[in-house]
């Protein structure tokens, strides 16, 4: 068997995946969490096709790029690099423009781990205090988890299918990318459709909103691109 030194990382990301999230009876535990984590941290632009830097071509105007990577600064509209998924988990980047946002979204019965891998973005991040779901629309109060700016390099984040910011926002101030991956994948066959939101902030509550299940924003645009990276060997993987 291959060791660990002569895989590309993001193969040793899928590897980890797969030890992690796959036939997976319960939630993993914190400790392999924590390993999956570190292998995420690992991870740079490069590692999965991206030229960072270049100022030349784009996804949309040119996939193959400087290089034969894809150009992250000249990305002009939020755009997703799917790099691998099956019914346990799915790994992808979305490169954003500079002012790109993506609005607030949740995450139903999800472990979400994601690695900023250039750039500055702000993040809103909440979490359900009291939840209703009886109506057509879901509405409720939430707390806030995070309200801050992340510059790479910058460790990654956990969200849990309750906690960490489990809904949350994302407005690209530079061009920036970001590495996903989620156990279990959205699924509107298995009942983990993507929510979006309207939150209103409380002023006799500070840190509290109200959050109110909105239409799919008629703005929102995004795009696909070519993974460029490393291939990744499923072997025998059924998933």
């Amino acid at each position: 068997m291959e060791s660990t030194m002569e895989r590309s990382k993001i193969q040793v990301l899928y590897d980890a995946c797969n030890a992690v999230f796959s036939d997976q009876k319960e939630l993993p535990t914190y400790q392999k969490i924590q390993w999956l984590k570190n292998h995420l941290d690992m991870i740079e632009a490069a590692d999965v096709g991206i030229d960072e830097f270049s100022p030349r071509g784009s996804p949309s105007s040119s996939p193959e790029g400087a290089k034969g990577l894809i150009c992250g600064q000249e990305v002009s509209e939020i755009t997703y690099i799917h790099i691998y998924e099956c019914d346990d988990f799915s790994i992808g980047v979305f490169c954003f423009p500079a002012g790109g946002v993506f609005p607030l979204h949740d995450h139903p019965r999800m472990t979400v781990l994601s690695k900023l891998l250039y750039g500055s973005v702000y993040v809103k991040a909440y979490d359900w205090v009291k939840v209703d779901n009886s109506s057509c629309r879901t509405i409720g109060l939430a707390g806030t988890v995070i309200d801050q700016i992340f510059s790479a390099p910058c460790d990654p984040t956990v969200l849990f299918p309750r906690s960490g910011g489990n809904i949350h926002s994302f407005t690209a101030l530079t061009p920036c990318a970001i590495l996903d991956v989620l156990s279990p994948p959205y699924s509107e066959e298995f009942g983990r459709p993507s929510t979006y939101f309207s939150d209103t902030p409380i002023p006799s509550l500070p840190g509290y909103a109200m959050l109110e299940e909105k239409d799919l924003p008629d703005d929102l645009i995004v795009n696909g691109a070519p993974y460029l990276g490393p291939p990744v060997d499923t072997g025998l993987d059924l998933c």
